[in-house]
């Protein structure tokens, strides 16, 4: 017998009793029109259909900078500071009068009314812990019970899914051998509200609440479990009986949409040549991720699946510099972006013009940052060492007023002087994308406490909505 969890739920509030991870079973006609919340399936297409429901929910990509990237080598550069400050390379400008960005992103530069950069955020600490990223909060503070759950399991648990062959999570995250480069997890909210996570060392670890990718792949294993009840309800003459809706659920419950979202082989060449590829295999840095340009491509079309929410890490940017280290005869950390800004141009500029071309950019919000900006001053190994004063952020989609520069340092870009910004800003702005009210919705931690979903203080930028 089949088991698919996670149905949507009543259109009611988010906390009633209908959660959206019960179980539908397949394994007689009755199972086809009972949900144990006492929600059907066809009842609930009905219901989305007289709501007029689009085909994709509005979302968010999730792009980690494992590391830590240089805001000044790459959206806030301050050529007429010192050289020991300045490093080589030069702003350019872009196609929004006087935004100016790294000479290294000309693809960037060409599209930059399509994004925005936070050129002042700060809050940050010095140490690596991607939990800066994927839920804004600080680790150095207290925790509730159970701990901070990411981004995109607070979305599970407050919106559930909205296709119910797609997960409303999916991480597309490489297992980083460095702990704390690696997503925070689900904290309180539990198991239940994990992303489906495709990219495991082995497809043994490619679950999806129990069903295997290779058998969410293979259609014919996957329809085996119905086809002797469509049998069945074909020779008793009760086929006639179920109304356009109860086949649509039918068919939604024999999908391959995830699986095939999740297979770049069908996906136009042309787009993959646009977006690059890299060896997932090839941990940069060892205890970095992959730089894995086509990690982007599948986030897309996953949100095209009807996923809302994908976090995803990409490379590695903790670069201090140094010779001989990790492979690199020459570590400095010039050399090194000379290797990766071309591939990070040509793969985020992809994603923003290939979500705006699909029509995508209005329901579909990403976000790009690190853990923390990297020191104003060059050291004597040519590297730049962790600065948790300030950081930098690139936001686009989500129906936003792009081609702005928010926030601006110091003449070193050491510090914030103009419009600082927290990750609980970028999180607010996020949650009011999803249309999540900050001020109503709270989630129970393990103590039976309420908890915000963001911390204190984060407002949505009155500049981007």
């Amino acid at each position: 017998m089949l088991k698919l969890n996670g149905l949507a739920s009543s259109p009611g509030s988010a906390n009633d009793g209908h959660t959206r991870r019960n179980f539908l079973t397949i394994g007689s006609l009755a199972a086809l029109g009972t949900v144990s919340s006492g929600w059907s399936l066809p009842s609930i297409l009905k219901a989305e259909a007289a709501a007029g429901k689009k085909k994709s929910p509005k979302s968010v990509i999730l792009i980690y900078l494992v590391g830590g990237p240089p805001h000044q080598d790459m959206f806030d550069l301050k050529p007429e500071a010192p050289s020991e400050i300045a490093g080589p390379w030069r702003p350019i400008a872009t196609n929004v009068p006087g935004m100016e960005i790294c000479e290294a992103f000309p693809q960037l530069a060409r599209i930059s009314d399509r994004f925005s950069i936070v050129r002042s955020l700060i809050g940050n600490q010095a140490d690596h812990d991607a939990c800066q990223v994927f839920h804004g909060r600080d680790p150095r503070l207290p925790k509730p019970a159970g701990g901070w759950p990411q981004f995109g399991s607070m979305v599970s648990k407050v919106q559930g899914q909205f296709d119910v062959s797609a997960p409303p999570f999916v991480s597309l995250c490489y297992q980083c051998s460095h702990g704390p480069y690696n997503e925070p997890g689900t904290g309180y909210l539990g198991a239940s509200h994990s992303p489906f996570r495709p990219m495991g060392p082995t497809k043994d670890d490619m679950v999806l609440q129990g069903v295997t990718l290779d058998r969410l792949a293979d259609r014919k294993t996957l329809l085996r479990s119905v086809d002797q009840l469509r049998r069945e309800i074909d020779t008793s003459m009760m086929m006639s009986g179920i109304d356009t809706f109860t086949e649509q659920a039918m068919g939604l419950l024999t999908s391959s949409k995830l699986a095939e979202a999740l297979d770049l082989s069908q996906e136009d060449p042309a787009v993959i040549a646009r977006y690059g590829t890299g060896d997932p295999t090839i941990f940069v840095d060892s205890n970095g991720a992959p730089r894995v340009p086509q990690s982007m491509l599948m986030a897309r079309r996953l949100i095209e699946a009807g996923v809302r929410v994908v976090t995803l890490n990409y490379s590695k940017w903790d670069w201090h510099g140094g010779t001989n280290v990790e492979g690199y005869p020459n570590n400095s950390i010039f050399a090194r972006e000379a290797e990766d800004f071309p591939i990070f141009d040509k793969c985020v500029s992809a994603l923003i013009e290939d979500l705006d071309q699909r029509g995508l950019s209005d329901d579909c919000a990403v976000m790009i940052a690190g853990e923390f900006g990297r020191t104003p001053k060059i050291s004597n190994i040519v590297g730049r060492d962790h600065w948790p004063q300030v950081n930098c952020a690139l936001l686009a989609g989500g129906g936003m007023r792009h081609g702005q520069v928010i926030g601006s340092t110091d003449r070193i870009a050491g510090e914030a002087v103009a419009r600082p910004v927290t990750f609980g800003d970028l999180y607010a702005t996020l949650f009011k994308h999803l249309d999540i009210d900050i001020n109503q919705a709270t989630l129970v931690d393990n103590n039976g406490r309420p908890q915000y979903l963001v911390t204190e203080g984060g407002t949505a930028l009155p500049e981007l909505i």
